[in-house]
């Protein structure tokens, strides 16, 4: 007979083995993702846990894969500043002249910043 010999991964019926394998797969998709630093270092972790019964005959064991991901890259922008009509008034600053048209025939208009004053 032959003897059903696993590595701890493969026990709980395979379920350890594919949580590595899911976290394999979101460091790689963070890997391909051209919002990250393409050479930002990556980390998968597995933590394995063993509690022993007071006699020492059973083991529970609790496995946790964990991935570190990088971040994002930053996104960059210029706000114009002032204030109009008494009011204070934040601008995106664009490549688009005021009163200029698109390719289009279209005037674009800069996007104006949301405030919520304190009153």
């Amino acid at each position: 007979m032959e003897e059903n010999i696993k590595s701890i991964v493969q026990m709980a019926r395979g379920a350890i083995e594919e949580r590595i394998d899911l976290e394999m797969s979101r460091v790689l998709e963070n890997i391909l993702d051209y919002n990250t630093k393409a050479t930002a270092k990556r980390k998968l972790t597995v933590t394995f846990e063993f509690v022993p019964d007071d006699e020492r005959r059973t083991l529970s064991v609790t496995a946790t894969a964990k991935s570190s991901l990088a971040p994002t890259n930053p996104i960059a922008t210029a706000l114009y500043v002032g204030k109009s009509n008494g009011e204070i008034q934040a601008v995106e600053m664009t490549a688009q002249i005021p009163g200029q048209q698109d390719l289009f025939g279209e005037e674009v208009q800069p996007a104006k910043l949301k405030l919520i004053v304190n009153k």
